[in-house]
C-alpha cells in the first residue's frame, strides 16, 4: 500500500488557505502514486482553535470547508483529514464537537473516527472543547483494512484495551494516526515508542508550524509491523512523501536512507526559528525589533530572528548608558554587521538625566534607579516598533524569568519571547553551537560575565550553572519555592513564550499570583 504522508502548516481560522494547503499536498501525493493520503489532526480549522470553538459560526464554516475540500480532491485518491464534526451528544455550555477524522472519497466527506483520549494536562484542555469519540471500525482502502486513530490515542496511559488494540481486534491491518503534537526536547523518541506498541504497520502524520507558544515539529513517520522506521519526514518544515509498506519477503524500502539525528542544540534552534517565523508572519507583523545589549541573551535572539525572518526583516537597537562597557556597543555592532541586520544606536543619557530630575528622591539609588533605566530602554524600543511597525522580541531567558530578575515594563517588555523557555546554560550552549556553524557572535559576548549594566561594575548575582538546573527542576516538577512564588506576577505580565521544554512558563504552568 502506498500512503501519502502530508504534514502541512495551517493557520488557525484560515479555512480557505488551509484547504489550499491540503489540496497542494494531496496533489503532490497523487502524482507520486499514493493510494491513500493522510493529513494531520485539525488540518482544516488549524491547531489549536481553542475558544474559537465556542463561536457558533465557526464549526459550520469548518464543515463547509471540509465539504469543499472533498469536492476539489474528488478525482484523486481517498484522503483522511483532521477537522471538526458535531458530536452525537451536546453537553450544556460546551461546543459539543468531535476532534474528527474525515474520509474524503468520491466528492463526499464521511466521519470515520473521533479522538477518544482528550488530553487535559500542561497546555492541553481538550475536554473543554471536545467530546470523546466512540470506538471506530476499520475502513477498507485499496483492499486493506485501515484503522484510524489520533496521536493521543497511542499514548493510552495504560488504558486496556487501548484504542489501537481495539482497532486491531476489529481487523485493522494498518494503522493511520493523525496528530497535532507540539515539540519539546526529546519528544520524538516518546512518539516512536508509543507508535511501536501496537506492533502493526503505522503511519503518523503530524502538523508542523508555530501557533502562539506551541511549535509543531512535523517529523511524521512510517513504521513497519516490527517497529522499524521506514521513513521520517522533515523536521520543522512542510513536507509530503509517499511511503510504500513492504510486503512479506520484500526488502524494507527507505530504511537505510533516513534523516540522521540532530544535536539537541540544532533541534531547538530550528524549533525556535520556526516559532518566531510563524508568529511574525501569521500575525502579519512583517518586522522584528530587539534590544541588542552586547549580552549573550540578546545575541542569541538576534541570530534566531535573523534565521527565521531574514536580515531585511530584523532590526536591533543598542541603548548604551553611563554604565555600559564601550565593548558592549561595539560588540553589538559587530554582531549586527555579521548578521547583516540594521542597528540603531540611541544614547540613553539625556532621558536618564531628565528622569532623575523629574523623579527626584524617587530615583535616588537602589533598584528604583536601576529600573528607571530599563523602563527608558523599553520606551525607546517601543517607539521604534510603534513608528515603523512590527513586533518587539523579548530577550529574557527562563532562569531570569524564574528568579524574577527582570524589570516589569522594562526588559520584560516584548510581545514574543523566543528564549523564555531556555535556561541560562542552554542559552550559552545554543550560542556556542551556532558559532561553531557560523562564527558571528563576538568572543567578548560569549566570554564576559553576565551583566545588566545598570550600575558601576555590575554582574549578575547568580552562579548560573548551579542555580539554573536547580530552579528548572522545580518548574518541571510543578513545584515552587519562595522566589518563584514571589515573582509570579511578573510572568503573568509577560508576552508569549515559545515552548520547547516539557513545562514552560505560560499556559502550561498556571500558578496563582495570590497565594500563601
Amino acid at each position: 500500500m502506498r500512503i501519502g504522508l502530508a504534514q502541512i502548516n495551517p493557520t488557525v481560522g484560515d479555512l480557505e488557505g488551509n484547504v489550499a494547503r491540503c489540496i497542494e499536498a494531496v496533489t503532490a501525493s497523487a502524482r507520486a502514486g499514493a493510494g491513500l493520503v493522510v493529513l494531520p489532526e485539525l488540518a482544516i480549522p488549524g491547531c489549536h482553535p481553542r475558544d474559537i470553538l465556542f463561536d457558533p459560526s465557526f464549526a459550520p464554516a469548518v464543515a463547509a470547508a471540509t465539504a469543499d475540500l472533498a469536492q476539489r480532491v474528488a478525482d484523486g485518491p481517498p484522503v483522511v483529514v483532521g477537522t471538526l464534526a458535531p458530536a452525537d451528544r451536546q453537553p450544556p455550555h460546551h461546543p459539543g464537537m468531535y476532534n474528527a477524522a474525515m474520509l474524503l472519497e468520491d466528492g463526499a466527506a464521511k466521519l470515520v473516527a473521533a479522538k477518544r483520549i482528550l488530553p487535559a494536562h500542561d497546555v492541553f484542555a481538550e475536554p473543554r472543547w471536545f467530546v470523546p469519540g466512540s470506538p471506530p471500525s476499520p475502513i477498507t482502502v485499496a483492499g486493506q483494512r485501515v484503522g484510524i486513530l489520533f496521536g493521543d490515542d497511542l499514548d493510552d496511559k495504560g488504558r486496556e484495551p487501548s484504542p489501537a488494540a481495539e482497532l486491531i481486534a476489529a481487523g485493522a491491518e494498518t494503522l493511520v494516526c493523525l496528530a497535532a503534537a507540539p515539540y519539546s526536547r526529546g519528544v520524538l523518541d516518546e512518539r516512536l515508542a508509543a507508535a511501536r506498541r501496537p506492533c502493526r504497520p503505522l503511519v503518523y502524520a503530524n502538523l508542523c508550524g508555530g501557533n502562539d507558544e506551541l511549535i509543531y515539529d512535523g517529523r511524521s513517520f512510517a513504521l513497519d509491523g516490527d517497529g522499524a522506521l521506514l521513513n521520517r519526514l522533515a523536521g520543522f518544515a512542510s513536507d509530503v512523501r509517499v511511503v510504500e509498506f513492504p510486503r512479506p519477503g520484500r526488502e524494507k524500502a527507505g530504511a537505510s536512507a533516513l534523516p540522521g539525528g540532530e544535536r539537541w542544540e540544532a533541534e531547538i534552534f530550528h524549533a525556535l526559528a520556526l516559532g518566531v517565523r510563524d508568529f511574525v508572519q501569521k500575525n502579519s507583523l512583517k518586522h522584528a525589533w530587539l534590544g541588542l545589549s552586547g549580552g549573550i541573551d540578546s545575541a542569541l535572539v538576534a541570530t534566531i530572528a535573523t534565521e527565521a525572518l531574514g536580515p531585511e526583516h530584523v532590526s536591533a537597537v543598542a541603548i548604551p548608558s553611563r554604565y555600559s562597557d564601550p565593548r558592549s556597543t561595539s560588540s553589538a555592532r559587530e554582531l549586527a554587521d555579521a548578521l547583516s541586520i540594521a542597528l540603531h544606536v540611541v544614547e540613553i543619557e539625556r532621558l536618564h538625566v531628565a528622569a532623575e530630575e523629574t523623579l527626584g528622591d524617587l530615583a535616588a539609588g537602589g533598584t528604583t534607579a536601576e529600573n528607571v533605566q530599563a523602563r527608558l530602554r523599553a520606551l525607546i524600543l517601543m517607539s521604534f516598533v510603534n513608528h515603523h511597525g512590527g513586533v518587539l522580541l523579548n530577550t529574557s531567558n527562563k532562569t531570569e524569568l524564574a528568579l524574577g530578575y527582570g524589570t516589569l515594563y522594562g526588559d520584560l517588555a516584548g510581545m514574543l519571547s523566543p528564549i523564555g523557555d531556555l535556561t541560562k546554560p542552554d542559552v550559552y550552549a545554543l550560542a556556542r553551537w551556532f558559532n561553531a556553524q557560523r562564527h558571528v557572535i563576538p568572543d567578548f559576548i560569549l566570554d564576559r560575565p553576565p551583566s545588566a549594566e545598570l550600575k558601576p561594575d555590575q554582574v549578575d548575582p547568580f552562579d548560573y550553572p548551579v542555580v539554573s538546573p536547580a530552579i528548572e527542576r522545580l518548574v518541571q516538577e510543578d513545584r515552587s519555592n519562595p522566589i518563584l512564588r514571589r515573582t509570579e506576577y511578573k510572568r503573568w505580565s509577560g508576552g508569549v513564550i515559545l515552548k520547547v521544554s516539557a513545562r514552560a512558563f505560560g499556559r502550561g504552568r498556571m500558578m496563582p499570583v495570590t497565594r500563601k
